[in-house]
């Protein structure tokens, strides 16, 4: 997937923005609301392969890359890094990574008290699916840090992804946006079309219609993403061009 050369576009900013994850945990991160901690486990199911390729990076094998994962979103979503999370600075994406270094440099005691049955791992994740697509990662001398920020930016677009694919499926053009998405996540020129549009026997016209229709809510719902991770509407325009930047390194 490429950001590098995409242009993202704005969002109505007037929309009630407390409605986002992060900032209802941030405000909720005092009283323990359910509407607070459903929003923390949403955004650590999002984005918690981003902390195992971290971690995994760091020389951990994968049983230990798996329990440490597995015992830091434990930690998180008991709440006991929240008091940490400053809503000044706000970025979901830098408080995840500050917080799981803190974690790995002084929190191997709870994994071990973890598997011996000091509690249930709170957050299920599929941790074989994981460890087969970091062996999938291409050979890199890319820093921990680096691995992270381009794994945070990939689960992003597959969570867009995935919304955009649900909308149109609901639609009755599931097989249709399996061929077009192509033209929303790869370099330009990797598929004409005109063969796209011999595929689905569509006029080259009525195909640019769609793929015009489609980018345009990708752009929307990228925006609706990035924003379920900030503080304030004010960082959605930093976040998107951090993201878009380190994508383009």
């Amino acid at each position: 997937m490429s950001l590098a050369n995409s242009n993202y576009g704005w969002i109505d900013q007037g929309r009630d923005f407390r409605t986002t994850r992060w900032s209802v945990v941030l405000l909720a991160r005092q009283d323990q609301s359910v509407q607070g901690e459903q929003a923390l486990e949403q955004l650590c199911r999002s984005y918690w392969y981003p902390i195992y390729s971290f971690i995994r990076r760091q020389g951990h094998d994968s049983p230990r890359a798996q329990d440490l994962t597995q015992g830091f979103f434990a930690k998180v979503l008991e709440k006991k890094y929240l008091s940490d999370a400053d809503a000044a600075r706000g970025k979901f994406r830098s408080f995840l990574l500050a917080s799981v270094k803190h974690y790995l440099s002084n929190e191997w005691d709870y994994i071990t008290r973890l598997k011996r049955g000091g509690g249930n791992p709170l957050l299920s994740l599929d941790e074989e699916a994981a460890e087969g697509r970091y062996q999938a990662e291409p050979a890199s001398h890319e820093t921990p840090d680096k691995l992270y920020d381009r794994r945070w930016v990939e689960a992003l677009l597959e969570l867009v992804l995935t919304r955009l694919r649900s909308e149109i499926a609901g639609q009755g053009h599931e097989k249709r946006f399996d061929q077009l998405k192509i033209f929303l996540v790869d370099e330009k020129g990797a598929v004409s079309f005109s063969e796209i549009a011999t595929r689905l026997g569509m006029t080259e016209a009525a195909v640019k219609g769609v793929v015009r229709r489609m980018r345009k809510r990708f752009r929307e719902l990228f925006r609706e993403e990035i924003a379920h991770t900030v503080a304030s509407p004010e960082q959605i325009d930093e976040e998107i061009r951090s993201l878009i930047a380190l994508m383009a390194r």
